[in-house]
């Protein structure tokens, strides 16, 4: 039985109203102000853009039904999330980028009843952003989550909360934060972590450094945050206790490709901006795009767009089908971020002096681009894992089908 990789009309229909406002209104936007989302107004443009998307229909297409969204599923938010990409301001616009969508996924999965209306709701209509506060300066919680630091003490009623984080993207204005602590155990160990809610201005949180990265359309920033005594009551644990880790993965598999579809759409953007040059750039003799060696760059880009997109869709059947897909994600983030930049990279070489000026958005698009091979989980990180899968695996099959020897 052949596999279905059309989407439906409802899709499709939501595709071509998404693609028509990124580019008849974010574009305009985005490319005014130099890619820098603070610049353009922040969250002042968001809620502008919010109210726009919300008009039109094409507002938060993952969020559940029941709170004022699509319901899409991952397979489905493949063509709408890479539509809204094309633009790094679409994200904020459509009420689809990190850390807000990632955390309504998890939210949407987690949180109970009281939950849901208190954080999910506002959340999911836009009316608040949130932050995920996981990473921690070293030596603790980065690409490592078992050196988590932060702590968290059971006192009457709650927890209090101490500890500082680290790259907490969204922070500034945050509505509320989701912290991941520890409950048990000590930095190192597995296990042992708890996911907490809470709202921005509780007592004790504090922002105290924006730190300055290449990438500029993140409303929020990314920022150090720190907890002291922060009080968090026993309703707002999100989940079980000790089971933060677990819960993670509900959020970071889907987020991780929600990452690749959201970039795709940059990418495709500078492919289409340096085949555009090239097929009308005269030189030796024709157009540039008429010479081998600008073929094959333009050719490459092809390869690398239509096997990132290849590998994003057998990742999201897979988590559609209720797995966990932890190789499939691993693999299609791990290729995506690494494609996308050789994609921007050759399309700035095909545009020469203009690649690298201003008149072109390529420069700026490939500043936005880099950190994705570092957010989410590094590529080194994501090998590493690959390979101990796969190795595992080696020494499982062989002791099955040997038991008597030392494998």
């Amino acid at each position: 039985m052949a596999v279905e990789l059309g989407y439906s009309p409802e899709v499709d229909d939501l595709v071509k109203r998404t693609t028509a406002f990124i580019h008849e209104v974010v574009l305009p936007i985005e490319n005014a102000n130099d890619g820098d989302i603070t610049a353009a107004g922040g969250d002042d443009l968001r809620r502008d853009l919010n109210s726009q998307a919300k008009e039109l229909g094409i507002f938060a297409p993952h969020a559940p039904v029941e709170f004022g969204g699509h319901g899409l599923s991952m397979s489905d938010r493949v063509p709408v999330f890479e539509a809204g990409g094309y633009s790094t301001f679409g994200p904020a616009a459509l009420h689809i980028g990190a850390p807000d969508e990632g955390n309504v996924h998890m939210l949407a999965h987690i949180a109970d009843d009281e939950q849901k209306l208190k954080y999910l709701a506002p959340l999911a209509s836009g009316d608040a952003r949130s932050a995920f506060a996981m990473t921690e300066p070293a030596p603790g919680a980065g690409s490592d989550p078992n050196q988590l630091r932060t702590e968290a003490t059971k006192v009457d009623g709650g927890w209090k909360i101490n500890g500082e984080k680290r790259f907490i993207t969204g922070a500034e204005g945050a509505g509320f934060y989701i912290i991941m602590a520890r409950t048990a155990g000590a930095p190192g160990d597995r296990g042992g972590a708890t996911m907490f809610l809470a709202p921005g201005d509780t007592p004790g949180i504090e922002v105290t450094r924006h730190i300055h990265t290449t990438d500029r359309a993140m409303i929020g920033g990314h920022c150090e945050v720190r907890f002291t005594d922060v009080f968090v009551p026993d309703a707002d644990v999100l989940g079980e206790v000790d089971q933060g880790y677990r819960y993670a993965q509900v959020r970071l598999g889907p987020a991780r490709m929600t990452h690749v579809m959201r970039w795709l759409g940059v990418a495709v953007r500078c492919h289409e901006v340096g085949v555009d040059y090239v097929a009308h750039r005269n030189g030796f003799g024709g157009t540039l795009g008429d010479l081998g060696m600008i073929q094959q760059m333009v050719a490459d880009n092809e390869i690398d767009l239509a096997a990132s997109r290849a590998l994003l869709v057998k990742a999201c059947y897979e988590l559609d089908q209720g797995r966990h897909a932890s190789s499939e994600t691993s693999i299609a983030k791990t290729f995506a971020a690494e494609a996308y930049l050789r994609v921007v990279d050759r399309s700035i070489q095909m545009c020469g002096g203009l690649g690298v000026s201003d008149d072109l958005p390529l420069a700026r698009l490939q500043r936005e681009l880099r950190p994705f091979r570092i957010y989410d989980g590094p590529s080194e990180v994501h090998r590493w894992a690959l390979a101990r899968r796969a190795v595992g695996r080696a020494r499982k099959n062989r002791a099955s089908t040997q038991p008597g020897e030392n494998a």
